[in-house]
């Protein structure tokens, strides 16, 4: 049995049926190339109808075919990593290197602050020496609140963290832990639930003093006359144009006052507001990124950083150390640079009403991993400090992780204050490699996979850790135009990348593995689905109307292919949602949620890209609401669609909604007045555009329930309902009368 010391610190294992998964995907792809075939050689003569139909198909088609290769090289050769971290701790316990922790938040009324200091507060908690732990926050907002709210915070936190530690509790967001304990006789252990009550007595006096400053919109001058670190704001014109505001809430050196209330250390806490102003381009979320990680160097220099989204709270107390597992292990540690975990959210209905990102976290970042490591995410990710700022990976070098004894310069607080403001400063990365070479790049509305592409490409590896209980847990949006709006972002995002100088096909070009290149595209294209998925959503159904067939019919060989990849793709996806945990109308939720995202988000992402290619567009970064109101949580609750306020992305949906809606219905009005004969030959004939027809109906029913019988608050807006009749039915006449027949 080999020594202990030489046992690695984790494991990694190969996903079973490898071999079966890849036999089956080649038969879908030789399917696939049948179909290309098939449409290929039957195209109608000029002049012949469906002409310009079947050619949009045949370009939809080969697209579609392209982009599944794309998604297979995320499923071709998965690995699973376990760790150890009982090994870590009797190797390293007294060598563990120091954590820096990065919370960012931009918008204090859309973030709110007890939401803010619940993440916190959660990430302060961590099973880990707290003289080696810091946790900064990032306030883009440059909000006063948010700064009394972590002041606030502090305070609770010498209560929260004993309590955390003496029993061991999880999760660590105060919040999020009295809500799974359902009153205070929840705890069953009678010392525990005296302990547990006062704890929950203070969280809520905490709790009404942030909500009421909230609700009045400014700190009480009480307050303010208590506190020097609010004279800051004295010079602040608005959230656009102020001064660095830093200030050390709790200095981790300090071994008299940062102590929580059994005597016990206290992990560093900052605050920080960047210099902004008018005339400075602030690089959105990469530049708060990049202010904190030189401000964090200049006070506590921690070799590993973490960096978390305000709504996405520690639910495992442990993920450092499985985190140190992967970069502490001797043999491989060196080549990794960061270590990613899923991004999982709280609040997903049990049907998962608007999608997750399930099979993305159970299985694509596990078969991206095997070639090289998934995608920085932009949240619950760990990075080396060194590689995050530009270090380059080699073989005969090794990044030491293990704790720095020696002994810094120590200034006093107010001086290190005031000599580390000027790393936030606006001017500070002029003439720098600030956003190029070092830290989080610019230029990019999804800053996090351009970096991480640019490690990748500088020979380091990433590791995806998935542990059974998730290491953090935020916010879905709760409505159907924010999450639209959401992954408008992200696909105009990846889209922006790809027709970059960085683009993956490219820029990646034999500095990765192909699989892992592939692997990037997958996502760089999101955008460019929405053409072909407009396409096959829109022209076989108004073909359909017209009587002309655009698939094989029913007696001809040319037939099989399309049945098996329809049904052995669709099943398989069936099936791997299950296998992930997922429920079946949760799959059904995932397919429409997938079609409305090709259809609108992926469509203006695509669109507003192109102009920015072009000159005629400025990038900018949104921020998704964090917090619902109440009746429209209840809806969600109730997995009831929330469409809300009028957009063009929900005029989009209504009006390809409305349209397969007419187009079948004028077919079985048409094939009603044929008679037997006409059904016969429409069965015949007709049947793959009747089935997709009629699926897009079926999946558009909360659209059309929304549009013409609901009557609460979060209906579809009645002007949406008139413009999509409207356009609907100017687009019929003008094709059916005109267009159609010169085709």
């Amino acid at each position: 049995m080999a020594k202990e010391e030489h046992l690695p610190l984790f494991e990694t294992k190969k996903a079973k049926g490898r071999v079966l998964f890849r036999i089956f995907a080649a038969s879908i792809f030789a399917g696939i190339c049948l179909i290309w075939v098939y449409r290929a050689s039957h195209i109608p003569k000029a002049g012949e109808d469906g002409r310009f139909a079947w050619i949009g198909l045949l370009g939809a088609e080969i697209w579609f075919g392209f982009y599944w290769l794309l998604t297979q090289a995320s499923r071709w050769n998965p690995v699973y990593r376990h760790t150890f971290k009982d090994r870590l701790s009797q190797r390293y316990e007294n060598e563990l290197p120091g954590v820096d922790i990065f919370v960012c938040t931009a918008d204090a009324s859309i973030e709110p602050p007890m939401m803010v200091m619940n993440t916190v507060l959660s990430v302060m908690a961590y099973e880990y020496p707290p003289e080696k732990l810091s946790v900064y926050l990032s306030d883009d907002g440059g909000s006063e609140i948010t700064y009394y709210a972590l002041m606030e915070a502090a305070e609770f936190a010498k209560h929260w963290i004993p309590y955390c530690k003496k029993y061991n509790v999880e999760p660590r967001s105060p919040a999020a832990y009295f809500v799974s304990k359902h009153g205070d006789d929840a705890v069953e252990d009678n010392h525990q639930a005296k302990d547990f009550v006062f704890i929950k007595k203070l969280y809520k006096y905490m709790e009404n003093k942030i909500e009421n400053a909230v609700k009045l919109g400014q700190v009480s001058d009480q307050v303010r006359s208590k506190h020097k670190g609010f004279s800051q704001w004295d010079s602040y014109s608005s959230r656009r144009d102020h001064d660095t505001i830093l200030q050390i809430v709790i200095d981790g050196r300090d071994p008299i006052n940062a102590t929580d209330n059994e005597g016990y250390a206290l992990p560093t806490l900052v605050y920080l507001a960047r210099e902004k102003r008018p005339q400075c381009h602030h690089n959105f979320k990469a530049g708060a990124m990049n202010a904190l990680i030189r401000v964090s160097s200049n006070i506590s220099n921690g070799k590993l950083l973490l960096n978390v989204d305000c709504d996405m709270y520690s639910n495992n107390s442990l993920a450092i150390r499985d985190t140190l597992c992967f970069l502490m292990d001797e043999e491989k540690g060196h080549e990794i640079a960061f270590v990613q975990f899923p991004q999982n959210f709280k609040n997903l209905t049990k049907n998962e009403l608007y999608a997750s990102l399930r099979v993305i976290n159970e299985v694509e970042a596990h078969g991206v991993d095997g070639y090289g490591g998934p995608l920085y995410v932009g949240t619950g990710c760990f990075h080396r400090r060194d590689t995050l700022c530009g270090r380059k990976f080699s073989k005969d070098s090794k990044s030491d992780m293990k704790w720095d004894n020696r002994k810094r310069e120590e200034l006093g607080i107010h001086e290190l204050e005031e000599n580390t403001k000027s790393l936030a400063s606006c001017t500070f990365e002029e003439n720098t490699q600030w956003g190029k070479e070092m830290g989080l790049k610019y230029g990019c509305p999804v800053e996090d996979i351009i970096t991480g592409l640019s490690i990748h490409c500088r020979g380091w590896k990433s590791v995806y850790c998935n542990p059974a209980r998730e290491a953090f847990l935020g916010l879905a949006p709760a409505t159907l135009p924010h999450i639209l709006v959401q992954h408008k972002r992200w696909s105009e995002g990846n889209f922006h990348i790809f027709l970059s100088k960085y683009s993956p096909a490219w820029y990646a070009y034999g500095k990765i593995r192909l699989g892992h290149q592939l692997g990037y595209l997958r996502y760089s294209l999101w955008a460019s689905n929405c053409l072909a998925t407009l396409v096959y959503s829109t022209l076989p159904s108004l073909y359909l109307l017209r009587g002309t067939s655009l698939f094989p019919q029913m007696s001809s060989p040319w037939l099989i292919p399309f049945a098996y990849v329809i049904i052995g793709k669709y099943t398989w996806s069936f099936v791997e949602f299950l296998w992930c945990d997922g429920t079946i109308l949760g799959w059904w939720n995932e397919q429409r949620i997938w079609l409305y995202q090709r259809t609108s988000s992926y469509l203006f992402a695509f669109i507003d890209t192109i102009l920015f290619s072009i000159g005629y567009t400025n990038s900018a970064f949104v921020i998704t609401a964090k917090v619902a109101e109440e009746d429209v949580s209840k809806r969600y609750e109730k997995e009831i669609m929330e469409f809300g306020a009028s957009s063009p992305m929900l005029t989009i949906l209504a009006t390809l909604a409305l349209l397969n809606l007419c187009c079948f219905a004028g077919f079985v009005l048409e094939e009603a007045i044929a008679g037997s004969k006409g059904i016969a030959k429409a069965y015949e004939t007709m049947s793959l555009q009747v089935l997709l027809c009629g699926v897009l109906i079926l999946i558009n029913l909360p659209l059309y329930q929304g549009l013409y019988l609901r009557k609460d608050k979060g209906k579809m807006p009645s002007s949406i309902a008139y413009k999509s009749m409207v356009i609907v039915l100017c687009f019929l006449v003008y094709v059916l009368n005109y267009h159609v027949k010169g085709l």
